[in-house]
């Protein structure tokens, strides 16, 4: 006989609770989107998250804005650079972690671990004195590298465990037939670990996509901002266009999910599998 504390919940508590929830965590998204839609610059005040009226004028002002179609493109060249980059450099460094064995490899993993100990912020003057150095302030070649350089520990940490546990009898049957390191490395390996790169490519979009303060720190010329950047500045110390930081909020966010929804079906084997073998 089952007790009284074993049976499962009723289905329509069940529902009941993923119905509240739900709301709960899309509240904060509607309400966003409301203010968006609503022609005003006024905060809107009331607990009703669906708008009364519906008008798209502060998307029209907002990407009628001189500079922000080159903002906006900036934010999509630094994006897509840091994250070609970060794939890359993760990708062989990890396998390089994964399958090989030199001196220093148990000390570069701890090192790459280290640094995830600190926030970013903490490195923002060394990162500043040495893109002024290279003469790459006000350049977007300094954010990729810099955003590259900070997704990188991550990644090689989630690649690594990906990569081990792709099993070493595939690599070895095709050194037997002739294959070469790099021909396993590109035809063999990073098929196998596609979730695991679908993550990694996510992260590092995501890492350069919605960073604001290295961004702000860095770039000084309003043709070099990115959108957070640009974002920001809507919110004055005296008024703020809240139509229009809404709006901007929705358009920075948009990429991000659509991102989301093309590489969901990677992104459950990819963190589940790299995060159980490290």
């Amino acid at each position: 006989m089952t007790a009284p504390s074993d049976r499962p919940l009723p289905r329509w508590k069940t529902h009941l609770f993923l119905v509240v929830f739900t709301t709960v965590t899309l509240f904060p998204v509607l309400w966003v989107l409301k203010m968006a839609l609503r022609p005003e610059q006024t905060f809107a005040t009331g607990l009703n998250p669906l708008p009364t009226t519906i008008s798209f004028q502060n998307f029209t002002d907002l990407m009628s804005e001189p500079l922000f179609l080159t903002q906006l493109m900036n934010s999509v060249v630094v994006a897509a650079a840091t994250t070609a980059v970060g794939v890359f450099l993760a990708c062989t460094a990890a396998y390089a972690f994964s399958r090989f064995r030199f001196p220093g490899r148990r000390a570069g993993l701890l090192a790459f671990l280290v640094t995830q100990m600190f926030p970013g912020t903490l490195m923002m003057i060394p990162l500043y004195v040495v893109l002024d150095q290279l003469g790459l302030l006000d350049h977007l070649g300094g954010l990729v590298l810099v955003y590259s350089t900070t997704a990188i520990p991550f990644c090689v940490w989630m690649l690594k465990g990906y990569f081990d546990t792709i099993p070493r009898a595939l690599e070895e049957s095709a050194l037997m037939d002739g294959a070469g390191q790099f021909t396993i490395f590109w035809r063999i390996i990073l098929p196998l670990a596609r979730p695991a790169v679908a993550v990694t490519a996510l992260f590092s979009f995501m890492t350069a996509w919605n960073e604001y303060i290295l961004a702000a720190t860095f770039m000084s010329d309003e043709t070099a901002y990115t959108l957070p950047v640009r974002l920001q500045q809507l919110v004055g110390a005296y008024t703020t266009e809240w139509g229009h930081f809404a709006a901007g909020a929705v358009l920075v966010s948009t990429p991000v999910m659509l991102l989301f929804f093309a590489l969901q079906k990677h992104l459950v084997g990819g963190l589940t599998a790299g995060g159980v073998k490290g």
